[in-house]
């Protein structure tokens, strides 16, 4: 996986937390079956294949563009905030800007982040990322709120790879980056390989970061809130679809 994160600084490569890992992975066969990870990258497949076309720079247009924001998990959610009084003109360079590979990709990413309106950063930065990843999964990768959030200095990266190595980069650019080396790591590590029953490549990265963060949220939950309360959370397979943008009720919406 690609990104231009740059030279590794001695002492800032990140490494898995290898027994964490394992006992969260323990945790998660607990509730959610092999057969099932396939099917969910399967699903992150199909967004790819539904994304990936919208956002060729050939045949980049604002109607491929209102497409392709459908897709994702913010642009779904809050589309007449990201879309705003934006025209066809200004829609397509500012998603186009993000793609252009002639500029330093934290400064793209900071660019899209700062004229995304009245999207907060934490959300603009995650749109940003699944336009880049949902595209092209093998050069860019995902980052979430859930993943990583600077404000709450929680997530799915830090319970897989400690809180030696500092995911805030300062600029929502540069901790994207940041995120990217912690990201290719795992990517890499035998932990990683576990969620690839039938492929996917780093989209297997994607739902053990999702699988991660959908226990340490059901164990949140289920110390702070009532029975009742938590009979209301959904059951893992649903909520880490959830969390990735491909439960049925949004392939259904954008089908």
């Amino acid at each position: 996986m690609a990104g231009g994160a740059g030279p590794v600084a001695v002492g800032e490569i990140p490494e898995v937390d290898v027994p964490t890992a394992k006992e969260l992975i323990e945790q998660i066969h607990e509730h959610i079956s092999v057969s099932t990870l396939a099917v969910i990258v399967g699903e992150l497949e199909a967004k790819v294949t539904a994304m990936r076309p919208l956002l060729e720079p050939l045949t980049l247009s604002s109607a491929s563009l209102r497409q392709a924001l459908q897709w994702t998990f913010v642009g779904r959610r809050r589309s007449s905030a990201v879309l705003g009084p934006r025209s066809d003109a200004e829609l397509s360079s500012w998603v186009s800007d993000l793609f252009d590979s002639s500029a330093p990709l934290a400064e793209r990413f900071d660019r899209f982040c700062a004229a995304a309106g009245p999207l907060a950063g934490g959300q603009a930065a995650e749109l940003a990322s699944e336009l880049l990843h949902f595209s092209a999964p093998d050069r860019h990768w995902l980052w979430s709120r859930w993943m990583w959030s600077n404000a709450s200095r929680t997530g799915a990266l830090p319970l897989l790879i400690g809180e030696q190595f500092e995911l805030d980069g300062g600029s929502l650019g540069a901790t994207y980056e940041r995120v990217g080396r912690a990201y290719a790591m795992l990517d890499g590590s035998p932990e990683a390989s576990a969620f690839r029953p039938a492929g996917g490549g780093s989209l297997g990265t994607d739902l053990l970061l999702a699988c991660t963060y959908a226990v340490y949220m059901r164990t949140v939950l289920g110390l702070k809130m009532t029975q009742e309360f938590n009979a209301l959370v959904p059951a893992m397979p649903q909520l880490v679809r959830r969390l990735l943008g491909v439960h049925y009720k949004a392939l259904q919406e954008v089908a």
